[in-house]
Parts: C-alpha cells; structure tokens; sequence
C-alpha cells in the first residue's frame, strides 16, 4: 500500500523571505514530503514588495528542492486553504516567547474550525533567532548590511529599493 505524500503549508507575508524562514522551510522538508510556502494577501497590511515580487523571491531560494515545494499566494481562512490542499499540518515559527501567545491562540482557532489540520511550532536555529522582515527592512532602509540575514538574491532587492 502506498501512502498519499504528507503536506504541511507554512504561511507568511515573506516581505522579505529571510535565512529565519528559509531554516523553518528546511526543518519542514525534513517532517513532510511536500511543503508549500503560503504568501499571504493581507488587505490588512502594505508590505514593501508586490506578491509577484514576494512570489519569485521565494521560488529562487530552492531551486533544487523545488519539486517538494510548492509557493502560492493564499488569502481568506488558511485553515481552509489547507484542507483544500490535504495538508496535515500549519507550520509557524517562533523565534520568542512573545511570539507564542498570539501563534497558540491562532493554533486554538485553527484547531476548532478544522480538527484534521494540526499546528506545528517550529523555531529556527539560534543564529537566526532575533530576525524578523520587519526588523531586516528597517536595517536596509537605513544602510544596514543584512548580506547574511538575508539570500543574495534578497539582498540586491532591498538595497537596489533603498537606494532608489
């Protein structure tokens, strides 16, 4: 018998993709046989770079695991988008204790609005621990050198952004 492949869907708005992220991702890839990178559309909030921006960023950053990943621009429910998907697990990152609060009672939410979709906390390694998009886009914006925050890639991004 074969079983169907495991999917687990790990949200965020990546405005930058950062390395923090990129080690939540490969943690992912250990536990799942698919993971797919959920942008979000958040009307809610005016990141620094489009979704189509956001999109290829992402892509860029795996090319060699790319058929085990999978980048999509999700809004509405992400639980739904989940289910839709057959994921079994939500992926969300904590680098703090402050982060857990709000991320457990996401998970509550998540977990009364659909029981067959788990969350998994995951923290990435310590090295990374204190970054966050916002905190990288405040650096650059001011001539902060975030080259090892960040992908090469991204790097260019922000510094060709702020320096325009």
């Amino acid at each position: 018998m074969t079983l169907a492949p495991t999917i687990a869907i790990y949200p965020g708005t990546f405005d930058p993709i950062t390395m923090g992220h990129i080690d939540i991702i490969n943690r992912a890839l250990n536990l799942f046989d698919r993971v797919i990178i959920a942008i979000a559309v958040n009307p809610g909030k005016i990141p620094l770079f489009t979704l189509e921006q956001r999109i290829k960023m992402v892509k860029q950053c795996f090319p060699a695991d790319y058929s085990r990943i999978e980048v999509a621009a999700v809004s509405g429910l992400l639980v739904n988008y989940a289910k839709q998907q057959g994921a079994k697990a939500i992926i969300r990152g904590l680098r703090a204790v402050s982060d857990f609060d709000y991320e457990f009672q996401l998970a509550l939410m998540n977990r009364k609005l659909e029981r067959e979709v788990d969350t998994l906390f995951l923290m990435p390694a310590f090295r990374w621990i204190y970054i966050s998009s916002s905190i990288i886009k405040e650096a650059a914006r001011h001539g902060g050198d975030v080259s090892e925050l960040v992908p090469a890639h991204v790097n260019e991004l922000l510094i060709a952004t702020f320096s325009s």
